[in-house]
């Protein structure tokens, strides 16, 4: 394991297996400009060999290397200066914002009910990392004056379909599951299907508008 320090901004380099690096950083600004980093560089035949770049909130795993050391000592000298890696395919997803929570948040935006789903749908998301389920997206987009917790008791069942947020990131469950999350509305749209390609409709740097259909 290797670590950076960067004024007060700490990286942390892990080996993991025999072919990938895990990248510990200290800002979700930091993860989005090393994946654009990355990307770069595989485009222009720099990094022979990796098979696959995995973000998550504060990690990168760097999957597929011939020679994980070599990267890891390149890695100490990069300086990335995009704040994020450049934006994939747009998706339009209908809600319907009829949510359990709804009341809830309109009430912790100060807003009538009918206003969540402006709101809500107003801004352009886009995923910034994947996880909790297969098709689950984490996006991005939310002004942080509507930022709200989770849940402080998470739901044994959350219905598939169902348009959430929790904290800074807006999400859609994609089979029922147990979550804490705040529930504004719901879609009929297919997030995960094993049979299609691609699998999952939700990808890290895919572009996301809501769109509202009323109640």
């Amino acid at each position: 394991m290797s670590r950076v320090d960067e004024g007060r901004a700490a990286v942390r380099i892990i080996p993991v297996g025999l072919r990938a690096l895990l990248v510990e950083l200290p800002e979700p600004a930091h993860t989005h400009a090393l994946v654009a980093e990355l990307d770069r560089r595989r485009e222009r035949g720099e990094l022979p060999g990796v098979e696959d770049v995995v973000p998550g909130e504060l990690t990168v795993l760097v999957d597929g290397l011939d020679d994980p050391a070599g990267l890891a000592a390149q890695l100490t000298a990069w300086r990335p200066t995009s704040v994020r890696p450049p934006d994939g395919p747009l998706v339009e997803v209908p809600v319907r914002y009829d949510g359990a929570d709804l009341a809830e948040v309109a009430r912790a935006w100060q807003v009538p009910e009918e206003e969540v789903g402006r709101i809500h749908s107003a801004p352009e998301y886009r995923v910034a990392f994947c996880g909790f389920a297969p098709g689950f997206g984490y996006l991005t987009g939310l002004p942080e004056r509507y930022h709200l917790p989770r849940r402080a008791v998470p739901r044994t069942r959350v219905p598939a379909g169902s348009v959430a947020l929790a904290g800074g990131y807006a999400g859609i469950y994609p089979r029922d599951s147990p979550g804490g999350w705040q529930l504004l509305g719901r879609t009929d749209l297919v997030l995960f299907d094993p049979d299609r390609d691609p699998v999952a409709l939700l990808t890290p740097g895919t572009r996301v508008r809501f769109r509202d259909v009323g109640r």
